[in-house]
């Protein structure tokens, strides 16, 4: 299969920003992350293919940015103007191998 690992994860006050990354075992047409918030379902909040076709949920839309590095197989979500509400765990993820995530990073987002 694939694996997925995540980093960048962290305590940050309201307003500032946070880099996850995410590195995959091997190379994957679509990759992007979801989110769960505490007492929440997960929610997909990005995703990016190889071609560059990407997508974002409206609640980040324009404050989160996904990119990809195709040659190191990872994926990168900048996350700017952070809120409270963005505290989650934060999980890579393909929906190639019938879906699958990484082990999930903390974000916390502090008012």
């Amino acid at each position: 299969q694939v694996q997925l690992v995540e980093s960048g994860g962290g305590l940050v006050q309201a307003g500032g920003s946070l880099r996850l990354s995410c590195a995959a075992s091997r190379n994957l047409d679509v990759m992007g992350w979801y989110r769960q918030p505490p007492g929440k379902q997960r929610e997909l909040v990005a995703s990016i293919t190889s071609g560059g076709t990407i997508y974002y949920a409206d609640s980040v839309k324009g404050r989160f940015t996904i990119s990809s590095d195709n040659a190191k197989n990872t994926v990168y979500l900048q996350m700017n103007s952070l809120k409270p509400e963005d505290t989650a765990v934060y999980y890579c993820w393909t929906y190639q191998y019938r879906n699958v995530w990484g082990q999930g990073t903390q974000v916390t987002v502090s008012s």
